[in-house]
């Protein structure tokens, strides 16, 4: 009896070692020296340009007011005092993690970080000039914190897009080996690798007990190894990170043996919780001796933060409504004149804990579509239980253009200010639609609908029912005033582009 020997090992070992030299070899010319580095100095030189230029207008201005005219001391003085501020600014930023890599591009937590070491220095700030009694600090404060805090906001927003510009490239990503058994390290993959996100998985690894082996993939990401080789393989594909997800086989020990192996190569460790839709201040994390906590607050709908929702919404809402009632006359007089019917439309629409309401809108359809029978039993192009046309036969062409520009949504700021509405939050559904929820789906409607949200900078009718109704149970649950002001400002962008408007 002849025994062939089992070769398959070998050359399993032998294609998981030229897989991770042809990933690292990918990766090395995306590197170009550690993109972070470079993204942080950029970060720090478009801070200090934009301090300084707000320091310098304020402590000008300070001149201008306290004094009749600016002589040579006198602006000597001020930018003195400019030079001051800006270095206790870029002091504070750096003690409040907003250079922190982390944190680069992925969300409101960079502008929030940004805006809360900011108005931490005014408190410290204005006690020292009351203290020193310096004539006209107020004034140069008053001018100096709000501009430099717009700016700072600002340069932020250009240098994400830039980010957001290379990593579509394929550049400027954090590459990640994953490591845990064939479903977790899927979700991981699809989350990461499908979406311009700014980190990109090169490689996984899995538990022996798998069925998964080396040399297979996982939605196209090559398997390198199991538990044992992880630290190895991390080292030679060059990932920046490892992530980790639990599993009975990846246990505290294992991990800390990880740790232990990515420490000298200086491979970040990071642990993926498999917690959905839960945004960060909702987290609390408290390390105990042997065991370390990880807190998740209940989703709350009263209280405090809602009162000043609905006082920022109000306000808001009558600012905006000034400034652009001269606008909404003119779209008035163009849907009356164009077409037969009243220049309102008015629609029943579920608002917070179910309560029915009239939603205003400018009409941008002929009178009486909304019981063109023939039409709303046809196909519809939306998705779940929305009924949507991209070529819907009973928009006008006057209500082509508002819908285009969102111009027929702005008498819902009436709705604003009635309190049936907010400034943003989910989208407002039809009680036919709300008929249908599911109990998950009706999270949504724990708040105030919106005049615009997550849906709507989104990609509006262009997203998913599943989508969609993600977006607006995530925002139902994590809202934030902080993150209502960023969405506002998305949605200009979104108006202006016209993506999903239909």
């Amino acid at each position: 009896m002849i025994t062939v020997p089992d070769t398959r090992q070998p050359l399993r070992s032998r294609n998981a070692a030229v897989r991770a030299a042809r990933l690292k070899e990918v990766r090395d010319s995306f590197r170009a020296g550690s993109w972070q580095a470079d993204y942080k100095r950029r970060l720090v030189r478009t801070d200090v340009v934009v301090l300084v230029v707000a320091a310098v207008v304020a402590a000008v201005v300070r001149g201008v007011v306290v004094q009749d005219h600016v002589t040579p001391w006198v602006l000597g003085d001020q930018l003195l005092s400019a030079a001051v501020l800006v270095t206790a600014w870029l002091g504070s930023l750096w003690a409040g993690r907003a250079y922190d890599v982390r944190v680069f591009a992925s969300g409101p937590a960079e502008y929030q970080r940004v805006f809360d070491a900011s108005w931490r220095l005014v408190a410290p700030v204005a006690l020292l000039a009351l203290l020193l009694a310096r004539p006209g600090i107020s004034t140069f404060l008053l001018v100096a914190v709000p501009t430099g805090v717009v700016a700072l906001l600002l340069g932020r927003w250009l240098c994400r897009g830039w980010l957001h510009r290379r990593r579509k490239e394929g550049a400027c990503v954090t590459f990640v080996l994953a490591i845990g058994l064939r479903d977790q390290v899927e979700r991981l993959v699809h989350e990461l690798n499908d979406r311009t996100s700014g980190y990109r998985v090169v490689g996984v690894c899995v538990p022996t007990s798998d069925a998964v082996r080396p040399g297979e993939d996982i939605l196209g990401v090559p398997v390198l190894g199991d538990l044992r080789t992880a630290g190895t393989m991390a080292a030679q594909v060059g990932a920046d990170c490892v992530a980790v997800s639990g599993s009975d086989a990846i246990t505290a020990d294992v991990v800390r043996r990880l740790g232990w192996e990515l420490e000298p190569v200086g491979v970040d460790l990071m642990l993926t919780a498999e917690l959905a839709d839960v945004a960060g201040p909702r987290i609390t994390f408290t390390p105990e001796q042997s065991v370390s906590l990880l807190h998740v607050d209940a989703p709350r709908f009263t209280g405090p933060r809602y009162v000043l929702k609905s006082v920022v919404d109000w306000t808001g809402a009558a600012l905006i409504t000034l400034l652009l009632l001269p606008v909404m006359a003119v779209v008035a007089v163009a849907v009356k004149i164009t077409s037969r019917g009243p220049v309102l439309f008015r629609q029943d629409r579920v608002g917070r804990d179910g309560r029915t309401f009239e939603m205003l809108k400018f009409r941008s359809m002929r009178r009486g579509a909304d019981r063109e029978r023939i039409v709303l039993a046809g196909p519809s192009d939306g998705d779940g239980v929305l009924f949507k046309l991209h070529d819907d036969p009973r928009v006008t062409a006057v209500g082509r253009v508002l819908r285009r520009l969102s111009l027929d949504e702005l008498p819902q700021l009436f709705n604003v200010l009635a309190g049936q509405m907010s400034l943003v939050g989910p989208r407002p559904p039809l009680p036919a639609e709300v008929s249908r929820y599911e109990a998950r789906v009706r999270r949504r409607l724990r708040v105030k609908p919106g005049l615009t949200g997550l849906w709507q900078v989104g990609g509006r009718s262009d997203l998913s029912w599943e989508e969609g109704v993600r977006l607006d149970v995530f925002y139902a649950e994590n809202w934030t005033v902080f993150g209502d002001l960023l969405i506002l400002a998305r949605t200009a962008k979104a108006v202006v582009t016209g993506r999903g408007a239909y």
